[in-house]
């Protein structure tokens, strides 16, 4: 039995794979379709996940404002907007960002360490301190933390590294990933899961759900295969 929430990766990307530019600049080449679809996935969870990178590439965070999905989240009694996570080592964020402006519940999770800075200061709703033996963010026992304060689905939002240590721990469910009409290159660029990389023998394997294609977008949907349940 899972003991954690149902977890979703949405990220766009260029043709070649890419979720930024080599100077890892705001990923701004989604069309308006993309921005849609990505605001119905924040608007369907309990909470958004994102890493520190993200945070400081963009400066803020997607809210739900499009009236039909704030009536939606109101009737299923979830509050406005969901709770919006920074995964942060260092916990070293600018706290002039606009982000720390926005109507949003934000949370923290963070290492001891990372958490040093923010305390006393009233930016964040919750820290959530969870660290492993070599001082990194324990994020499985995060997750299983965040069931217990009734987040049943999450959005993961980026980076690539985010996501790629939450793929070792067996932790994403499913990914949307919409493949947008431009290649950047360059071989420091980004791309939706970094890290070490997988050898073939163990590279997680997907099973397509759906494939949508919005003029010259395409939608991808898919599920991570479970070996062991």
């Amino acid at each position: 039995m899972q003991h954690r929430p149902h977890t979703t990766v949405v990220m766009a990307m260029s043709a070649d794979g890419k979720i930024a530019d080599v100077r890892r600049s705001p990923a701004r080449f989604g069309s308006l379709a993309d921005k849609a679809h990505l605001e119905r996935q924040v608007a369907a969870s309990d909470a958004i996940l994102f890493g520190a990178g993200t945070l400081r590439a963009y400066g803020t965070t997607l809210t739900v404002s499009h009236p039909q999905l704030l009536q939606q989240r109101t009737h299923q009694g979830k509050s406005v907007q969901p709770a919006h996570i920074v995964v942060t080592h260092s916990g070293k964020l600018n706290p002039e960002i606009h982000f720390f402006k926005q109507a949003v519940k934000r949370w923290l999770l963070t290492t001891k360490a990372g958490a040093l800075y923010w305390q006393g200061r009233t930016e964040f709703e919750q820290i959530i301190i969870l660290e492993t033996s070599t001082q990194k963010i324990d994020i499985s026992t995060a997750l299983q933390h965040l069931t217990n304060l009734g987040i049943t689905r999450i959005a993961v939002l980026g980076g690539g590294s985010l996501t790629a240590s939450m793929l070792e721990l067996n932790l994403i469910d499913e990914l949307w990933l919409t493949v947008c009409p431009l290649i950047l290159g360059g071989a420091s660029a980004p791309t939706p899961v970094d890290g070490i990389g997988f050898l073939p023998q163990l590279a997680p394997r997907l099973q397509l759900l759906e494939v949508q294609t919005v003029e010259q977008e395409v939608f991808l949907h898919y599920r991570l295969q479970r070996l062991v349940d």
